[in-house]
């Protein structure tokens, strides 16, 4: 994603981002390669290093570099699948923005440990109450760069989790790039997280 971190050596440990651990795959796994976006198979028996465990998902490192693994792939890195949250009770009524906001906040770029609000790559959001019941939601986002194969990949996520609400109908999130991303777009909390 050509976005460089660079923490000083005093800089708090980021929840996340450090190298849990070291597993040998248990079975094949299909993952996507992380910047290209481009669906691989990664094989049993072959050894990684998860790197990140946010939103879900896993970044593993691998010696052709790094991947994206489902969550619902976990066994095949010998661990149990990441509770998303998606059975907590949701509130009955009309959709909470506040709630789209906070299902946002689950999505993760997986080589950066900050979601894609506090990263500032949502531009747009907006809920349109459906005729016939629901509601469509509808988000603007961008990548930190333009030549980032992930976008589709951080995209669907975004839009299953937002489909996974109650009362959601629709899900669209658009990837667009004007405004160009830019540092200045990370929000307070999300400096503090990269130790800038």
């Amino acid at each position: 994603m050509n976005f460089a971190l660079h923490r000083p050596a005093e800089a708090p440990y980021v929840a996340g981002m450090q190298n849990l651990k070291t597993v040998e795959l248990t079975r094949n796994v299909e993952a996507v390669q992380i910047p290209i976006g481009e669906t691989a198979v990664l094989n049993q028996g072959e050894s990684v290093d998860i790197t990140q465990t946010l939103g879900g998902t896993f970044t593993v490192r691998t010696s052709a570099g790094l991947f994206k693994i489902a969550g619902g792939d976990a066994d095949a890195l010998g661990l149990e699948a990441p509770d998303t949250g998606s059975d907590d009770a949701q509130p009955e009524g009309p959709l909470d923005e506040r709630l789209v906001w906070e299902t946002l906040k689950t999505c993760y770029d997986p080589e950066i440990p900050v979601n894609i609000v506090d990263l500032g790559l949502v531009y747009d959001m907006v809920i349109e109450n459906l005729p016939k019941g629901g509601a469509k939601v509808m988000v603007k986002m961008t990548l930190t760069a333009p030549g980032c194969g992930m976008g589709p990949s951080i995209a669907g996520d975004a839009q299953g989790k937002l489909l996974a609400l109650s009362g959601v109908s629709e899900a669209y999130v658009d990837i667009v790039w004007d405004p160009p991303w830019h540092q200045s777009m990370i929000t307070a909390e999300g400096r503090k997280i990269l130790g800038l």
